[in-house]
């Protein structure tokens, strides 16, 4: 059974690193794209990184409000995918989900349709 589970949230302050891991299991990872979304209090889900398969080249993409902060890779022989988050800012906070889609990202940056399986979530809280 296909899966996936994030760890490496937590509180930090403003101006913080974070590194979210996304763990998969039961599929071939390198076929797949990652994307990593996230879901502030109150608000709808956002995509906010992804990376295509191995296979369709590992691009990646960032929505314009973490360019230049966040850094998603992928370790296929490691079977996870990573969000490396940097300067962290009080409105990155909220649960941060990483799901799969087929080969390519396509739009993941409108909540993740076409995406799936989706993990519990890991809590990102950035505060002074």
């Amino acid at each position: 059974q296909a899966q996936v589970a994030e760890s490496g949230g937590g509180l930090v302050q403003p101006g913080g690193s974070l590194r979210l891991s996304c763990a998969a299991s039961g599929f071939t990872l390198g076929y797949y794209a990652i994307g990593w979304f996230r879901q502030a209090p109150g608000k709808g889900r956002e995509g906010v990184s992804c990376i295509d398969s191995t296979g369709g080249g590992s691009r990646t993409m960032y929505v314009d409000s973490v360019k230049g902060r966040f850094t998603i890779s992928r370790d296929d022989a490691e079977k996870k995918v990573y969000l490396q988050m940097n300067s962290l800012k009080p409105e990155d906070t909220g649960v941060y989900y990483c799901a799969t889609k087929t080969y390519y990202c396509g739009d993941y940056a409108h909540g993740g349709a076409g995406f799936g399986p989706w993990g519990q979530g890991t809590q990102v809280t950035v505060s002074s």
